[in-house]
């Protein structure tokens, strides 16, 4: 396999503050993800990382420059991440981010895909999230899963004022069905191994 879905660990806390600036404003700190990984007893924090030297399974049609940085990647290197708190009944995606120089390659799905099968593993009743209105891209996948736009929140976003799609999918016989289909589909199209959505956490 050439990429790995896994626990973050606190060696992974750099880049993945490095990819928060560049995709957040404002982003997590360096404090934030230790305290996520390290003492939040509600948080299960994911990262997908470059696992082999050689360049991973791509689809026909890949632009170019995409294959270039994909071969120039190291093994080890974070790619993206995400994360989930789980609270009672709900699983909320608290943050979900690929490198801007990888998107385009389905690697925020490998996530999504990830944190949607934790929140399974952990029982949970559904799973919700906030996305910036302006941001299609994103909404298109989250809607591929099921969510579903419930409220909008007005202003939600600090550093420009704009607002969030509350969107959810409950986790019925209906959504496990839909993510065993897309699981398996995505599969075909990817070479990842997920050692996260079924792994416990680490400790310590």
């Amino acid at each position: 396999m050439s990429l790995l879905l896994r626990y973050m660990r606190r060696r992974d806390i750099k880049p993945v503050v490095a990819i928060d600036r560049l995709c957040f404003q404002p982003p997590w700190s360096a404090e934030s993800y230790t305290f996520e990984i390290k003492q939040s007893s509600v948080s299960h924090m994911a990262v997908l990382e470059r696992r082999a030297p050689s360049a991973p399974v791509m689809a026909a049609g890949w632009r170019g420059r995409l294959r270039q940085q994909l071969r120039r990647a190291r093994a080890g290197t974070v790619l993206g991440y995400g994360g989930i708190w789980r609270i009672e009944g709900e699983a909320h995606i608290s943050t979900l981010a690929v490198h801007p120089a990888w998107r385009g390659c389905g690697y925020g799905e490998i996530v999504l895909a990830g944190l949607f099968g934790k929140a399974l593993r952990l029982r949970a009743d559904y799973i919700v999230l906030e996305v910036r209105v302006g941001n299609a891209a994103a909404q298109a996948l989250y809607c591929k899963y099921g969510f579903r736009r419930v409220a909008r929140k007005r202003q939600y976003y600090q550093n420009n004022k704009e607002d969030a799609w509350d969107m959810r999918v409950t986790l019925d016989g209906a959504a496990r069905s839909r993510y065993a289909r897309l699981l398996a589909g995505l599969r075909r199209r990817q070479a990842f191994d997920d050692g996260y959505s079924r792994a416990s956490r680490p400790r310590g």
